[in-house]
């Protein structure tokens, strides 16, 4: 049995899902373990408010960038039918990325279906334990798993998930998980129906 996962990254104005909005999503498909090589999904996002100029130091990403992008609805109707009955994976998706589009979902009163979600910080736990002082963030996994973002920065949805796909990948075979990824936690977060056009 085979199961198709997304790796996902997005970038945001800020750190609240309440006040702050996705201004960049990308996305790439696994099958089995392996990345399905230019399977992929990107797109800015227009936020409805500005960019600050810290989050463009911090992202590269410019108010300019994102002038011309569909909004947030738009953008999320695509990326669901990307996704289509594939599993999420996000690092500390949980956390974050998860209460992004739940609280989009919620707050446009999106039509919406529940999708699962693997958070790979799970992955690295298992490969690398959870004692105190035994990092996890996504700058660590990538060092451990000797993954480079040559073509994109960090903080780049882009690069952010080229990088994060080559760590899951690596991560998946060193624990010889199975097509599924079964027995690895997942939660749930909201996406628009594919139907759904605004």
């Amino acid at each position: 049995m085979s199961c198709d996962f997304v790796v996902f990254d997005l970038e945001t104005t800020g750190l609240s899902p309440r006040y702050h909005e996705i201004i960049q999503i990308a996305g790439t498909r696994m099958r089995n373990g392996t990345v399905v090589t230019r399977d992929s999904f990107f797109s800015y996002v227009r936020p409805e408010g500005p960019i600050s100029s810290f989050i463009t130091a911090y992202t590269g990403i410019s108010t300019r960038d994102v002038a011309n992008a569909p909004p947030i609805c738009k953008v999320l109707a695509a990326f669901s039918e990307y996704v289509g009955e594939a599993v999420l994976i996000a690092h500390n998706g949980q956390r974050f990325d998860a209460k992004f589009l739940w609280a989009v979902c919620e707050q446009k009163q999106l039509k919406a279906r529940p999708v699962e979600l693997i958070d790979s910080i799970h992955l690295s736990k298992r490969l690398f334990g959870s004692s105190r002082g035994t990092g996890h963030g996504l700058d660590v996994v990538l060092a451990r798993m000797k993954v480079a973002i040559s073509n994109r920065r960090r903080h780049d949805a882009r690069g952010d998930v080229s990088g994060l796909a080559q760590a899951v990948e690596r991560m998946w075979r060193k624990l010889n998980l199975d097509a599924t990824c079964s027995g690895i936690p997942r939660a749930q977060t909201l996406l628009p129906k594919p139907s759904v056009q605004r």
